[in-house]
């Protein structure tokens, strides 16, 4: 086996194209790193109206039919851009399913995303690139594994390629119906398939039928094997145990980097600390705080739902109010907690700032000028902002779960071990007292300078998670060979 491998990630989304939540982080980057390790990497995703083929320089290259059920086809168009270290980036474009006002959210997502699967398929015929992974992601790639192990199991073009399926959040499935499986072209082999749990939506499909299934994080990885947090498919995740791996996402060390960010007020790093009191002067006067440097400031970057915990600050939001602090929020999300943490903020104006919104830009101030993170989560397969904060010298506070149980260690004074703040139980009161004890350690600056070089001085570059990929893709290819499931 060569060293190089030929790897085609497929996804929903992929920054800077197409993002809605951090999946598209994750193709945007993960692709960019493997590369730098030398391998052939390329990218497919699909071609939305809301993509601008002029700014990324977007150009037709191919055409083809893609069957949709026994008689009807559909035109794929296949389009090609090319993003950082010079990744290709295949858009599969259809005027039916694609030339819309928004990526997801429509009736017929099912039906959309088995033919984007069936395209990627069909594309790499025609281009005759045959690779030795497909790595699929998430609920809308499911199908593509199914297809290697049925529809196109007898295809000598794929029989050297295994699929690597990826589940960033086990909570969104896909449904899959019976009218899917005609579109799909697998009514004869669905019939035919055993009666186990998961096979009714598309993320079923993906675990069941890859070659290797990974979760964005090792602790994520044994959650979701339990009744607790495997969402009515963790009987079929167990029964995959032996082919079901964790990795740690990464972030973009180049973005996200304090010492050349020209979206703060002063660069930094760890050797330069002092510069972050001038994010946090800059980040209190913005938000209309007091500028007062011996008040620790708390940052929260969160979609505002149930999942991030944001029961938890609601119903400690009065005792923490009390504590000598400041408080600063962005995210969107549900109504209800827009509407209670926007009343909050208005009735301590000196003490919290609330911002309704989705602004990169500012969460990286906020990231920067923070003295603390705060992520309560309910569950969390990997978490992004905990590696960015730490990144920025921020100080998370977390609960113990998924990729925040992974990443963030609980400071320890007889030891003086640890990199952050965690609790355990989800109970408001818990969380209360962590976020008391992390105040009260912020008041020892010796000890808090250790806990910023500690988090800045951590590794969780994309590099560091490429190459625990390239070790996954070689362990699917391995098991490819393998007779049977």
């Amino acid at each position: 086996m060569s060293n190089q491998l030929k790897i085609l990630m497929v996804a929903a989304e992929a920054v800077p194209f197409a993002k809605i939540g951090g999946l598209a982080d994750v193709v945007g980057s993960l692709p960019k790193a493997l590369k730098k390790l030398e391998h052939d990497v390329r990218v497919c995703i699909p071609c939305y109206a809301t993509i601008d083929q002029k700014i990324f320089q977007i150009k037709k290259v191919a055409e083809t039919e893609v069957p949709m059920g026994n008689e009807h086809k559909e035109s794929a168009i296949i389009r090609e851009s090319v993003v950082g270290e010079n990744v290709p980036v295949y858009l599969i474009d259809n005027v039916r399913y694609f030339s819309r006002e928004r990526i997801y959210g429509y009736p017929d997502d099912e039906e959309r995303f088995v033919f984007f699967c069936r395209a990627v398929l069909e594309m790499l015929k025609i281009f005759n690139w045959q690779p030795d992974i497909i790595h699929c992601n998430d609920w809308h790639t499911g199908i593509i594994p199914n297809y290697l192990k049925t529809l196109c199991q007898n295809e000598p073009f794929f029989t050297s390629t295994a699929t690597v399926y990826a589940i960033h959040n086990l909570a969104y499935q896909g449904k899959y119906e019976d009218y899917i499986s005609q579109k799909a072209g697998l009514g004869a082999y669905d019939s035919l398939s055993p009666p186990i749990a998961g096979l009714s939506t598309f993320m079923g499909r993906g675990i069941y039928f890859a070659d290797v299934v990974n979760t964005v994080s090792e602790r994520y990885a044994l959650e979701i094997q339990t009744p607790e947090y495997g969402e009515k498919l963790d009987s079929l995740l167990r029964s995959r145990r032996e082919r079901l791996f964790g990795i740690l996402n990464g972030i973009d060390y180049e973005e996200y980097n304090p010492a050349t960010d020209k979206r703060i007020v002063a660069n930094y790093d760890s050797t330069t600390i002092e510069n972050k009191a001038k994010n946090k002067a800059a980040l209190q006067k913005e938000c209309n705080l007091p500028v007062n440097p011996g008040l620790p400031v708390i940052g929260m970057v969160s979609r505002l739902t149930g999942q991030k915990g944001l029961d938890l600050v609601a119903n400690a939001i009065h005792g923490i109010m009390l504590l000598d602090l400041q408080l600063i929020l962005l995210g969107t999300g549900d109504d209800h907690f827009k509407h209670l943490f926007s009343g909050i903020a208005q009735k301590h104006p000196m003490k919290m700032c609330t911002n309704i919104a989705f602004d990169p830009n500012f969460a990286q101030r906020i990231y920067a000028g923070s003295d603390m993170l705060l992520m309560p989560s309910l569950f969390e397969p990997c978490g992004l902002s905990q590696l960015i904060a730490m990144r920025y010298g921020t100080v998370p506070i977390v609960r113990s779960i998924g990729g925040l149980a992974d990443t963030v260690t609980d400071y320890d004074p007889s030891t003086s071990k640890g990199n952050g703040f965690v609790f355990e139980t989800y109970d408001h009161w818990v969380l209360f007292a962590t976020v008391v004890r992390a105040v009260e350690i912020f008041k020892n600056k010796n000890i808090w300078r250790e806990l910023i070089v500690r988090g800045m001085g951590a590794d969780y570059s994309w590099i560091s998670s490429a190459k625990k990929y390239v070790q996954l893709y070689k362990k699917a290819l391995e098991l490819k060979k393998m007779k049977g499931k």
